[in-house]
């Protein structure tokens, strides 16, 4: 898929239709797991169902591998940081999602995660900023909405 596709993509998210945002938010995850083709969606999938059993310590070392081989594959880092998020380990998921975001500046899992990240360390600043980055992506991410004014509380 090119840049024009992914653009219009985007533009997608901020139509005031929901079956407009829903399709096009599906069709941007599509785009980020299938960057790597079979292999990094297969790679995905299976470390995606030992995070569900809860093998964490085997889905973080093949996330590991997985980066360590395909280190531009932004997805990977991104399951890689909600695993961290999971897990109680904020930094490492903190720093994930800046790579992600690094990569692939629109990826507003990856900004959700920051955002996320920030809070549960207590950098509430930290976090409204990566709230209010992902939803300049994504305006009607009701979720966002909601936890930039819950930090936005935190703070007076």
């Amino acid at each position: 898929m090119n840049d024009s596709s992914i653009n219009l993509l985007l533009e997608d998210l901020k139509n005031p239709k929901e079956k407009v945002r829903q399709r096009a938010t599906g069709e941007l995850w599509r785009i980020w797991f299938y960057q790597k083709g079979i292999y990094g969606l297969e790679k995905l999938e299976r470390i995606q169902s030992l995070f569900k059993s809860g093998d964490t310590k085997q889905a973080e070392a093949l996330l590991t591998d997985l980066i360590d081989d395909q280190p531009d594959f932004a997805e990977a880092r991104n399951q890689r940081a909600l695993l961290y998020y999971t897990i109680g380990d904020y930094e490492k998921a903190r720093d994930d999602c800046q790579e992600v975001i690094t990569l692939n500046p629109v990826h507003f899992g990856a900004l959700h995660g920051l955002g996320l990240s920030h809070a549960a360390l207590g950098d509430y600043r930290a976090a409204i900023q990566a709230f209010r980055k992902a939803l300049e992506i994504q305006p009607y991410a009701l979720i966002n909405q909601k936890l930039l004014l819950e930090c936005t509380a935190r703070l007076s």
